[in-house]
């Protein structure tokens, strides 16, 4: 089949883009508004985007609470969301006013971060503090400006814990971090094999 993703004329059920830019990293995002008051929430638009120095990216479709912290605030903390912590990284997705504190809502203990303000997750075994950098807005074909924004972030602090460190590598086996696939579908990665680049 072929279709018009602007015209969405596929016939079926349900919009496959999603499903077909799969596995998509989460990143668990953790922010403090003006307040202080910890917002959590995880976005599956997200990746690395160079490593010298390390840069991150969120998105999503309109701007939320963790883009606009991130911009007043000028920090935030990439979590990785795992297996383990499945369930709490979907509570913490629901929609609900800027007030709410949903580390909190979904039992989650937060514990400061060096570098930056925004706490980050205990039982992740990762944290990314990241210092925000720049937000890119995103433009149509048309030269219609969309709602959406990338935000971009420097890595300054890294956490890792010490338990999915084996013989000197992150072993992901131990961390088993989840990804977003399409409709309400999720992976976990627990098989890794290994290929040797050519040359």
């Amino acid at each position: 089949m072929h279709y018009d993703p602007r015209k969405r004329d596929h016939g079926l059920e349900f919009d496959p883009f999603l499903a077909l830019v799969v596995p998509r990293p989460i990143g668990w995002i953790s922010t403090l508004d003006a307040a202080g008051v910890v917002n959590l929430a995880p976005y599956s638009f997200f990746n690395a985007l160079s490593t010298k120095p390390p840069f991150v990216m969120f998105s999503s479709y309109a701007p939320k609470d963790s883009q606009r912290n991130a911009e007043a605030t000028g920090e935030f903390v990439v979590n990785l969301a795992t297996w383990a912590l499945r369930e709490q990284v979907n509570a913490t997705s629901a929609l609900v006013p800027p007030e709410v504190d949903e580390a909190a809502m979904a039992g989650l203990e937060m514990v400061p971060s060096v570098a930056v303000r925004p706490p980050r997750v205990k039982l992740s075994p990762v944290a990314l503090e990241c210092v925000y950098a720049q937000t890119l807005k995103l433009t149509d074909r048309t030269g219609t400006t969309l709602p959406a924004g990338v935000v971009i972030g420097e890595v300054v602090g890294v956490h890792i814990d010490d338990d999915v460190i084996r013989d000197g590598k992150v072993d992901v086996l131990r961390m088993r971090p989840i990804a977003r696939l399409g409709y309400m579908d999720y992976a976990s990665v627990d098989a890794v094999f290994s290929m040797k680049r050519p040359g």
